[in-house]
């Protein structure tokens, strides 16, 4: 389960970051989020690898029962803010230019179109 998380949170933050980020706040909370659960996904494989599991009296169970809520919570979020600027797409990029270029170019587009599913 935790390599999985680690393999889809890597492409998300690929795929984000590959992006030319026409709205910052909304992408920047998307980024924040991928690596934010990667790491933590990273420090949580590590404590089961090197045993410290055994060491530390925490109900694993629960833990990871929160860890895996809180990172659902948070990546759904992420995912409505990505969907979102993916909407966006067909709105000008400067609203007072003669020159009609939106937001997102067709390759763009499709890079967010992946990161948000």
């Amino acid at each position: 389960v935790f390599l999985s998380l680690q393999l889809f949170g890597t492409i998300v933050w690929i795929l984000v970051a590959s992006t030319q980020i026409p709205l910052p706040l909304l992408q920047g909370w998307v980024m924040f989020v991928a690596v934010t659960a990667w790491f933590l996904s990273i420090v949580f494989l590590s404590v089961f690898l090197f045993g410290y599991a055994n060491r530390i009296a925490v109900n694993w169970n629960q833990a990871d029962f929160i860890f895996h809520g809180a990172t659902f919570v948070f990546y759904f979020g992420a995912f409505l803010l990505q969907a979102a600027t993916t909407s966006l797409h067909h709105f000008p990029r400067k609203f007072n230019s003669t020159i009609q270029e939106s937001i997102l170019n067709g390759r763009e587009y499709n890079i967010s179109i992946a990161a948000s599913v």
